[in-house]
């Protein structure tokens, strides 16, 4: 069960019943291909498409679901600017370049959809005009200038067993005088522990780890079976191997999982949380792992460092070992063009590391 597909999908389900009739077509064609978490960033994106249209008076629709063809085909390439200024500048909207890239690359499968493959009773295109074919959309990143960014960012070496170690000890200190931040650590200590050595050994995506069962974990064979990010496949899991240093932590979790968490017999979830109000243990959100890395990361003197940057952290040592297509596979990634992003990061930590061998050196 892929717990974060099954709200997507009743959440797009919900959604649906609200778009044009031609946005539902589109939906249905991409259905067999997408996941319903994809699907379901598509219809956020043309809601907002077409509220902009309402507010800005481009539609004479009383609702977004009135939006006629018509009006999209009159639409001039001034509007699509504008729209793509409405999503950098507006408040409740302000978006990444990378965030607006996508939202105008969802806007161009639609109107492709329209104009080149959905067809009227008479095999007319649905749409007899395509603004966005004229709209370049332009790569916000390359996996040098991503590497760049990390920099700085990521735990490297001796930083990743600097940070385990603080995790385990180092932070009960730092907050022994906040009787309910001590609480809350030494209740989910080993369970904390285990989800970030988890991650810093395998390079698990936070929805692979929300995912996770109990019966998913082999700890003989080290390694867990995960619904991969991009595979619309729920019947299969992959198996993703996780180094040594995390069998003790899953080990010393597994052991106070029931008895800690209350767990439920019906509840399969690996990690679990005990909400405000609730006696048993359920299955942890996205967001509460999320949190609670960021808790760490800021005490820790990392305040960058997040789930996805310590993917990345596992990803740059893991590649120093092998290579690109050993990490691509380890990862999850579509395409080695996204795995270069570690062969720019390592460059520079192996010259940081013949750097501080001739220091050594030279201290002899």
């Amino acid at each position: 069960m892929n717990v974060i597909k099954i709200k997507d999908r009743q959440e797009l389900e919900k959604k649906i019943p609200s778009m044009p009739w031609y946005i539902e077509k589109f939906i249905s064609y991409k259905l067999p291909d997408l996941s319903p978490s994809s699907l379901l960033e598509y219809v956020r994106d043309y809601e907002i498409f077409l509220g902009w249209l309402l507010a800005e008076g481009l539609s004479e629709a009383k609702s977004i679901r009135e939006v006629e063809l018509v009006e999209l085909e009159k639409l001039h390439m001034d509007a699509i600017d504008n729209f793509r200024m409405f999503l950098a500048t507006n408040q409740a909207h302000s978006n990444s370049r990378t965030t607006i890239t996508r939202k105008l690359s969802s806007l161009r499968s639609l109107f492709h959809y329209l104009s080149q493959i959905a067809e009227d009773e008479e095999f007319y295109p649905l749409l007899k005009r395509n603004v966005m074919a004229k709209v370049a959309i332009k790569r916000t990143h390359k996996p040098k200038d991503t590497a760049a960014k990390l920099e700085g960012k990521l735990l490297q070496e001796e930083e990743i067993t600097e940070f385990m170690a603080y995790l385990k000890d180092g932070y009960s200190h730092d907050v022994a005088k906040n009787k309910q931040a001590m609480y809350a650590y030494n209740l989910n200590k080993e369970r904390d522990t285990c989800i970030i050595s988890l991650i810093l050994h395998s390079g698990l995506r936070v929805s692979e780890l929300v995912n996770l069962n109990i019966d998913d974990v082999d700890l003989k064979k080290k390694l867990v079976h995960v619904y991969r990010k991009g595979k619309n496949d729920d019947t299969f899991k992959t198996p993703v191997y996780f180094r040594q240093d995390a069998v003790d932590d899953l080990e010393i979790y597994l052991q106070l999982r029931d008895t800690r968490y209350h767990a439920p017999k019906r509840e399969k979830a690996l990690f679990l949380a005990i909400a405000n109000g609730k006696k048993e243990g359920a299955r942890m959100t996205k967001r509460a792992i999320q949190e609670m890395v960021i808790k760490y990361a800021k005490r820790f003197g990392k305040p960058f460092l997040s789930v996805h940057k310590l993917r990345h952290s596992f990803a740059t040592d893991y590649y120093l070992n092998n290579d690109i297509y050993k990490t691509q596979e380890q990862l999850g990634h579509a395409s080695p063009e996204t795995t270069q992003i570690y062969a720019h990061l390592t460059d520079k930590t192996m010259a940081q590391a013949i750097d501080r061998r001739k220091e050594a050196t030279a201290d002899i």
